[in-house]
Order: C-alpha cells, then structure tokens, then sequence
C-alpha cells in the first residue's frame, strides 16, 4: 500500500512560500519633500516641514530620521528618530531643543526646532522609510539663521500689496472729502439765492402797494 503524501500544512506552506514573495514585492522610491531652505531670526522657533508620499499604506516598520550637517561640515548631529515612537537626542547639539511635530499618517514627518541660533546653521536632513518602499533621495532644508529679518520676495510683494491698499484707501478718502466739500458749496448757494428771490417778490409787492396808495 502506498504511503500517503506528506504535504506541507497551513502555517508550514506560510513558512516556506512567504519569504520568497516578499522577495519579489516590488521595492519602489519613497518621494520627500522639504521646501529646501529656510530663513529664521535668531532666537525663534522654527518649524521644518517633511512631507512624504509612499506608494503603499503606511504601516508599522514606517521609520523618520533627521540627521544634521553644520554649514563648515565640520560635525554631523543626531536630531530625530521616529518607528511608532519619538526618540529625541538624550545629548549632544539638540537635546532639550527638538519636538515631533508631525502625522505619520498624514504623510508629515515634520518636526520642530526651539530657540535657534547661528550654530544651528547647516542642513538639516529628512529621510523616510516605509519597507518595502525604501528607496528614496532624502530631504534636504538649509537653514540660515539671521540676526535680522532681511526682506525676501514674499515680504516685497507684502509690501507692494499694503502699499497699493493704502493709496486706494487715500484716493477713496479724497474723493469723499471732495464730494462733501462741493454739496456744502452747492447748499451755500442755494441759501444765498433763495433770500434773492424773496426780494424779488417783496418789489412787486411794494409797487402795488405804492400804486393803490397814489390811486387813492
């Protein structure tokens, strides 16, 4: 007699089928965007925005890393680690001075930076990671901390807008104090013309009046 044939049971056919099809999931690039540089006045707080798009859902193995690199390169510093968790830097440059400002699930991975000051010149690096959708070009933000607020073109066309509001504004003032000038122009002419024609009609009555006293 035969022998059945021992075939693999359920968890075992998962066992052996599914490392081989993940292997063959295919591993796509994660997009990041960050606005690439940024401008903030000394002693301020600073918000630095990572946005990403993952061409699958996000699941638990989603990790964020921002990383530093000083504007001479001299030194690389730990700012964030994000997998379910924050993981903030317990020392070094930003310890005490960097928050989790994001949703994951928003696609945000931003974050947070207090009380900057000219050392945290450089550039501040975003990388995500959404396995299997793990390639992908990190974001970059170069942030310059000034200790004045220079004017950018945003702030010139402000500046133009408020500008041209405000003529508007003194154009539409004159032409009412313009319009209120002339009506009390015109009532004051009419107050001056209406006593005329009231002595104009008094003459014809003392004529008569002088005539009945000649007839009599």
């Amino acid at each position: 007699m035969t022998p059945p044939a021992r075939g693999l049971s359920g968890p075992r056919w998962v066992a052996v089928l599914l490392p081989p099809l993940l292997g063959l999931w295919p591993v796509t690039a994660i997009e990041i965007y960050t606005p690439g540089s940024l401008e903030a006045l000394n002693g301020t707080d600073v918000r630095l925005k990572c946005t990403f798009h993952s061409h699958i859902p996000v699941g638990r193995q989603l990790t964020v890393s921002w990383n530093f690199q000083s504007q001479t390169k001299s030194r690389t510093d730990f700012v964030l680690y994000y997998h379910e968790e924050i993981y903030p830097p317990l020392k070094g440059h930003f310890m005490g001075r960097v928050t989790w400002d994001g949703n994951v699930f928003k696609n945000d991975a931003s974050i947070m930076i207090w009380n900057v000051n000219p050392s945290d010149n450089g550039t501040f690096q975003c990388q995500v990671k959404n396995p299997p959708d793990v390639d992908g070009v990190a974001g970059e933000i170069q942030l310059s901390v000034v200790m004045k607020v220079s004017f950018s073109e945003i702030h010139i066309l402000a500046l133009t807008i408020g500008i041209a509001c405000a003529v508007m504004i003194v154009i539409v003032v004159v032409i009412v104090i313009f319009r209120h000038r002339r009506r009390v122009r015109q009532d004051k002419k009419l107050e001056v013309k209406l006593p005329e024609k009231e002595k104009l009609k008094e003459v014809p009555e003392e004529k008569e009046m002088s005539q009945l006293g000649e007839e009599a």
